[in-house]
């Protein structure tokens, strides 16, 4: 008995014996890194021959060539006088077609190539990718100036961007970028990253939010984020910092720090990169929080050849979308030559951290994201301490359970709680849950915000996930 001394992989297959529907593999070869095929060969790498190696030296070359246009290399072997041989496919640089279908070489199978992997192939063999593409009855009215403003301002603060990005006017900035064409119609980059309705094109672009208990029946309450993506990432972690997640608070000196139960500069990472690499053309990106994890979910897998393996070794960065990709490294929402992961285990390290784990799931990418290092922090859930805890009286009591699901102004608490004095709500209702850190508003950095909303904060919602309310809860305790 004898063998090949190789095994079947990306780049190669073995076959007993030759039938014409392996031309999809020749197929799947070209349209990938290309390949060798060994006819004669058990799956093993045990050579049992074949008895037509001759005329199969002839007959399978013409057929590659008129059925796909390829000309390969076909030789014979001869081992302990069993005849084999091997069919040698060079990678294509246009794709390839056989019988009108696209295949293509994944691993040590072979794939065919349908719906938005096909259209993602052919874009890519025309170096083009999906955000590039443009969409026809577009302008700068489209466009959010503030968002563009944004993007400069922040590019020229991380040193990629001249200062002189400064005096230009929005259309050459995109113009620059090539977000937009000659006719001035824009790509689906542009229109992602700084659209004023980006759900207008694209109906799963947003990224939503939920407070869960223990498992998903349990939601607490949601929140969508459908801004534009440049903004997207400020707004969702000023959400998760104000209404999702826990700060703990100490002081040094003077100085007030608020810190999370998770490094926010890897937790803006993991969203930054989820935001610029998903696939836009599926269903919107989900974050659950829960007690002690969070699980961020995205549309799109890991590009070809990428594993959750090779994310924490050396690797190049190779993005889904580049034009988006590129924008957010100009403007420093991430790192290229793939080091994001990289920074977010260093955070989570020096933090003493469980790391974060990653996984393919469900025709997308699984980020699950430990809020605690549960071998050193077994209690999960928060627990008020007394000494720091102001004293809950039956007023700060009617406000929690009166915006335990909604947010709502001091005009309409004040309406629930059945009072007449606003100022007496403020001493004695609004201001000691605000200085505990119960309630907080939606416009923290804007005093007499015409539209100024108060809401529970995770401290607050803790609250009343520990603390029995008394059935008959005082709506109107002045």
């Amino acid at each position: 008995m004898s063998k090949i001394k190789r095994i079947e992989d990306q780049q190669t297959e073995f076959k007993e014996s030759w039938r014409d529907d392996f031309l999809k593999y020749v197929c799947g070869f070209a349209n990938a890194q290309g390949g060798i095929i060994f006819i004669g060969v058990r799956d093993d790498g045990e050579i049992i021959g074949i008895a037509n190696a001759k005329r199969m030296l002839e007959d399978i070359p013409n057929k590659i060539a008129m059925t796909m246009g390829l000309v390969v290399d076909i030789n014979i072997f001869r081992e302990f006088e069993k005849e084999y041989i091997s069919i040698r496919v060079k990678p294509s640089v246009s794709p390839i077609a056989f019988k009108g279908k696209f295949y293509y070489r994944s691993g040590s199978t072979l794939q065919e190539l349908t719906g938005i992997a096909l259209e993602d192939f052919l874009l890519s063999r025309n170096h083009h990718t999906w955000d590039s593409l443009i969409i026809e009855n577009t302008s700068m009215d489209d466009i959010n100036p503030e968002a563009v403003e944004y993007f400069i301002r922040r590019g020229i603060r991380f040193g990629r961007l001249p200062k002189s990005m400064l005096g230009l006017s929005h259309k050459r900035v995109l113009s620059n970028l090539k977000l937009i064409n000659d006719d001035g119609l824009l790509t689906n980059a542009a229109l992602l990253l700084f659209g004023k309705d980006i759900i207008k094109y694209f109906v799963g672009a947003a990224f939503r939010i939920g407070r869960f208990l223990s498992n998903e029946a349990d939601l607490l309450y949601q929140d969508e984020v459908k801004t534009c993506l440049i903004l997207m990432p400020d707004a969702i972690m000023d959400l998760l910092k104000g209404k999702y997640l826990i700060s703990h608070i100490r002081y040094e000196g003077l100085q007030r720090i608020e810190q999370l139960d998770v490094p926010e500069e890897a937790l803006r990472e993991l969203i930054c990169n989820s935001v610029a690499h998903r696939d836009y053309r599926g269903v919107h990106t989900q974050m659950k929080v829960y007690n002690d994890h969070i699980r961020l979910w995205n549309e799109g897998g890991l590009i070809d050849g990428m594993t959750t393996k090779s994310l924490r070794e050396e690797h190049n960065s190779r993005p889904r979308n580049q034009l988006i990709a590129q924008i957010f490294f100009l403007a420093g929402l991430i790192e290229a030559w793939g080091r994001g992961i990289w920074r977010v285990d260093k955070a989570f390290g020096e933090a003493g951290l469980i790391l974060p784990t990653f996984e393919e799931s469900c025709g997308g990418f699984m980020v699950h994201i430990p809020l605690h290092n549960q071998k050193t922090s077994p209690q999960l859930t928060p627990q008020l301490t007394p000494q720091l805890t102001p004293q809950l009286t039956p007023q700060l009591k009617s406000l929690l359970f009166t915006l335990k699901q909604q947010k709502m102004t001091i005009g309409e608490l004040v309406q629930k709680l059945n009072l007449k004095d606003r100022k007496n709500f403020k001493i004695r209702y609004l201001r000691p849950a605000i200085e505990a850190g119960w309630v907080i508003s939606l416009y923290p950095d804007i005093h007499n915000h015409p539209k100024q909303q108060y809401f529970l904060s995770e401290e607050g919602l803790s609250i009343l996930n520990t603390i029995a309310l008394d059935n008959n809860h005082p709506h109107s305790a002045n």
